[in-house]
């Protein structure tokens, strides 16, 4: 495919199941820094019911959040009334990664609010920059990746 032939794609947002919308909100707004754009509840003909596999006995609220950088890039579906919603399972299938110049705040508040913080690890990237980077998991199982860079090969 040329670049005159390929489709064009637009990344509109990644989404989280969770169990307790509010109590994620501690780990994504009050830690992580996204704002609420906005938060509604979902309808029994909801598209997330079949995709995500939901029983449609459960009930479903979502969360749209959002940067000053990017908005509505990412998502929280709650799930409540079904016992069918248990943890992300592990090996972990995913995560999105967050470029965070404050890695030591949001550690520190992570580990405040109860998320699981693994130890730092020191990231290279593929161009020769280095930095720091931190795995978080939030109340159920999602993985976070915050990082900074610290220095550039050129400098």
């Amino acid at each position: 495919m040329t670049d005159k032939t390929k489709p064009h794609i637009r990344f509109q947002r990644a989404n989280f199941v969770v169990r307790d919308l509010d109590k994620a909100l501690t780990l994504y707004r009050d830690v992580l820094g996204f704002d609420v754009a906005f938060i509604k509840d979902s309808q029994k003909t909801s598209y997330s019911y079949p995709v995500f596999e939901i029983p449609n006995s459960a009930t479903l609220r979502f969360a749209v959040l959002s940067t000053p950088e990017s908005p509505r890039c990412m998502a929280l579906t709650e799930v409540t009334g079904t016992d069918d919603i248990g943890p992300a399972p592990t090996p972990r299938r995913g995560a999105i990664v967050l470029d965070i110049p404050d890695v030591d705040g949001v550690v520190a508040g992570a580990k405040k609010v109860g998320a699981t913080v693994y130890p730092e690890g020191e990231l290279k990237t593929q161009d020769g920059r280095l930095g720091r980077e931190v795995g978080i998991v939030d109340f159920d199982g999602n993985l976070v990746v915050i990082y900074t860079i610290t220095a550039h090969p050129d400098e």
